[in-house]
């Protein structure tokens, strides 16, 4: 028996020796991280710093680590660059400094400097990793290469790791990138195509460090913590607006090169404050903790988001911008840049959750506060009989209803998340989150701190150290895929390319701003509140207002000429259109009214929709003047255009509305269809003598007008009303009204904006009567009026 107990004992205690190597096996794999950039800013301040917490929070879990510092410089030079980073690192206050010391110095031992230049380098690093791994009897767990570098370097860095430096089979590569990632859609496309060559795509994290901001990093996990309260609050039938704020007090002094390349939407909206949307948007996934799942919900809120107008954007620009891009960047006197380092974007959800809410951006240098938050404001439908001072913040129905993710700084100073007491109570897990005392004389949008359930982080962390754990543990919904990358480039390209010529408002900077940069929004358009003065040919000692260039009347090409300010003539139109419109229905009993697409009276149809509520649209007809050969549900459709900025906002009866038929049969613009024959006879059976009241025009660069364009005969004489053309731009297939149809028209009104139409301008007032050289030339109502409007960067230039 005595035996028998001895023999179990020591089965036992083998069984637990067995277990323990086996555990020992299973977690003592080593991880090499290797820092590219080490002697940098962004590794100075965050990143040496995030890698020490990262292995404050990991020594003693079983893997061992090392720290490879890398840059172009010499070895000896480097190292002490690093070496001088590292002074800096320091511990989370609720470490015992002794504790701190010992780990700190352990840290500084793990960490060497290397230069990594050339193949070779690379080569040598793989070697003596695996010289190491060997050496202690360990097993490689993976490598982490962090790209603290600029994107230029990324392709030569990326193919030495791939052709010298991946670690063996098994062990996993990750590879850590930092923005800007590309500068358009076509050049984040080409450096995902070089970077694809060499990573797999799991292998690849792009940062965006604002995923690592606490209280960002919150967004999802409080949704899902607070489901059962929220899921009917959040969507457009309780939202009003959502707002996203990223504002500085700083300036760009000492980054004007980089500033002068990207600005702030290209620094700010198209990265932080979009993948913020994307959390505050998105549907949320069952299971917020599958990676998968969250990036492909938020790769559906990008597909939702609607396509951006240049209406849709107000840009500033900090008066002592200028100076300092001219002294950093050496540029003459003269110079004069349109960088904007303040932009308002309004972006609206086409999807059943978010139809009509506005989110609004903001992001600026120079401005009057430094604070980021996200504000989810909720209608309010309540009246309260009893006066304000009888509010209880917990039970009053009338107070604001918001929840405020507050990213950091303004008057709190720490990430905070609060919610209005007479919402509801929200639940944050308590070892990561604490309720935070209101504190008294504290305001935040015009109520006190106690108005609210407020919350911030038991610990703050950098965002820098929250990423690196999430890289380390694999965990991919903290980071930019490619596909996701595309998506936004794919929004956002279309507004900078809009806005590339666009003239920022000129603002002070801090305080001095006032109400300078303040803006409105009404349906898909913003513009500043306060009106700047404009100067038209400004003279020393001379500020000119608005009210000295407001609308002025000449001739062109021997026909009324209307110019101003692109708002003044917007608005000028719109109200010549409508009075013309009261004409006709007060006349005939309708109106026919054919409009062109394009971008130029995008302006106009929003004019029209929201401030022109006496307008007869119930007697209103609207007809087209030309549309591409897609489905009219085609972002490039003329009709989408139409339906998005006026149609969807104005009542007019579904039976006068009158799309061009280029879809019919499951085909796109088909003669054998006859589309262009049914539309012509479809105006011959309802307007009378086929001569519409109105018909709205614009000009090409090349001096087209609807689709007739130079060197083709299509549409531009002969008894044709519609004609079916090719565009040389894509799409190449077009429906156009014919010449001789629009010069039946009563009255032609011809819009020209923007700059790059100076040179046709000019050119087509010298040109006589040459519609195949000019189409526009050609056009001359036979027994009606023409006018043209023009502002005055396409009339003066």
């Amino acid at each position: 028996m005595k035996h028998q107990n001895i023999w179990r004992m020591l089965t036992v205690a083998m069984c637990l020796a067995l277990l323990g190597c086996l555990q020992a096996q299973e977690f003592k794999g080593h991880v090499s991280i290797i820092l590219l950039g080490a002697t940098g800013d962004l590794a100075k301040k965050y990143l040496w710093q995030g890698l020490f917490q990262l292995y404050l929070d990991e020594a003693g879990k079983g893997h061992s680590f090392s720290f490879h510092g890398a840059a172009l410089t010499a070895p000896q030079q480097g190292q002490k660059l690093m070496d001088k980073a590292l002074e800096s690192l320091s511990c989370p206050k609720d470490l015992a400094l002794s504790h701190c010391d010992e780990l700190k110095g352990q840290f500084l031992q793990l960490s060497q400097y290397r230069q990594l230049k050339t193949a070779e380098d690379y080569q040598t690093l793989n070697k003596d990793i695996e010289t190491q791994v060997q050496q202690d009897g360990l097993w490689e767990a993976g490598r982490i290469f962090y790209f603290s570098v600029p994107p230029f370097a990324y392709a030569d860095i990326a193919r030495n790791i791939n052709s010298s430096c991946r670690p063996h089979p098994g062990a996993w590569l990750r590879v850590v990138l930092e923005k800007p990632f590309g500068h358009d859609h076509l050049s984040a496309q080409q450096l995902a195509s070089e970077l694809g060559s060499f990573f797999q795509e799991e292998e690849m994290y792009r940062v965006d460090h604002y995923l690592g901001k606490q209280a960002v990093a919150q967004i999802l996990p409080f949704r899902d913590q607070n489901r059962k309260a929220l899921d009917g609050l959040w969507s457009r039938h309780h939202v009003e607006r959502v707002e996203i704020i990223m504002k500085e007090t700083v300036d760009a002094e000492g980054r004007a090169s980089f500033y002068e390349e990207y600005g702030v939407i290209r620094d700010t909206l198209q990265n932080h404050l979009t993948e913020i949307l994307t959390l505050v948007a998105m549907e949320l996934p069952h299971n917020i903790s599958s990676s998968a799942a969250v990036l492909q919900h938020k790769l559906q809120a990008f597909q939702a988001l609607r396509g951006l107008q240049k209406s849709s954007a107000i840009l500033g620009q900090y008066q002592a911008y200028n100076e300092q891009v001219r002294r950093e960047l050496k540029k003459p006197d003269g110079f004069q840049s349109l960088t904007p380092t303040f932009a308002g974007v309004l972006v609206h959800i086409d999807n059943l959750r978010w139809e009509g809410v506005p989110f609004i951006l903001v992001s600026g240098k120079a401005l009057d506060e430094r604070v980021g938050y996200v504000r989810v404001l909720f209608k309010n439908r309540a009246y309260c009989t009893q006066s304000e001072r009888h509010w209880a913040s917990e039970q009053s129905r009338c107070l604001p209803k918001q929840i405020i993710f507050h990213i950091g700084h303004g008057e709190l100073g720490h990430p905070t998340i609060l919610v209005s007491r007479n919402l509801f109570k929200p639940y944050l897990p308590t070892q990561s989150w604490k309720e935070v005392q209101a504190e008294p004389g504290l305001r935040l949008f015009g109520r006190p701190l106690s108005d609210y359930y407020a919350f911030r982080p038991v610990r703050e962390q950098d965002a820098y150290s929250v990423l690196l754990s999430h890289i380390f543990h694999c965990r991919k919904e903290s980071f930019i895929t490619t596909e996701n990358l595309l998506a936004s480039w794919v929004f956002w390209t279309p507004l900078l390319d809009s806005l590339a010529f666009e003239v920022p408002r000129l603002y002070p900077g801090g305080a001095e701003n006032g109400h300078l940069l303040d803006f409105e929004f009404s349906g898909g358009q913003l513009s500043f509140s306060q009106r700047q003065p404009e100067v038209l040919m400004p003279e020393l000692g001379s500020v000119p207002k608005p009210s000295d260039f407001q609308v002025l009347r000449a001739q062109y090409r021997e026909s009324p000429l209307v110019t101003a300010w692109p708002e003044e003539l917007i608005s000028q139109l719109a109200s010549d259109i409508e009075a013309t419109a009261e004409q006709s229905v007060r006349r005939f009993g309708k109106f026919h009214l054919a409009l062109s697409g394009g971008s130029s009276p995008i302006a106009l149809f929003q004019q029209l929709a929201t401030g022109h509520y006496s307008f007869p649209w119930a007697h209103t007809h609207l007809w087209l003047v030309d549309e591409r050969c897609v489905p009219l549900s085609d972002p490039e459709s003329n009709f989408q255009g139409l339906q998005a900025h006026l149609l969807q906002h104005v009542r007019v009866p579904y039976c006068n509305i009158h799309p061009m038929p280029v879809h019919l049969h499951q085909r796109l613009c088909a003669e054998e269809d006859q589309g262009a024959q049914t539309y012509a006879s479809e105006i011959s059976a309802l307007v009378a003598n086929s001569s519409f009241d109105l018909v709205l025009l614009g000009m090409g660069t090349d001096g087209h007008t609807a689709s007739l364009f130079p060197q083709s005969p299509t549409g531009l004489d002969g008894d044709q009303l519609v004609v079916l053309t090719e565009s040389p731009l894509r799409p190449h297939q077009r429906m156009s009204l014919s010449l001789p149809l629009i010069n039946r028209a009563k009255k032609v009104a011809v819009l020209v904006m923007g700059r790059t139409k100076r040179e046709i301008t000019m050119l087509v007032s010298r040109v006589g009567h040459e519609p195949k050289k000019w189409p526009i030339s050609g056009v001359l109502p036979l027994s009606g009026q023409l006018v043209w409007y023009m502002d005055y960067e396409a009339f003066l230039g």
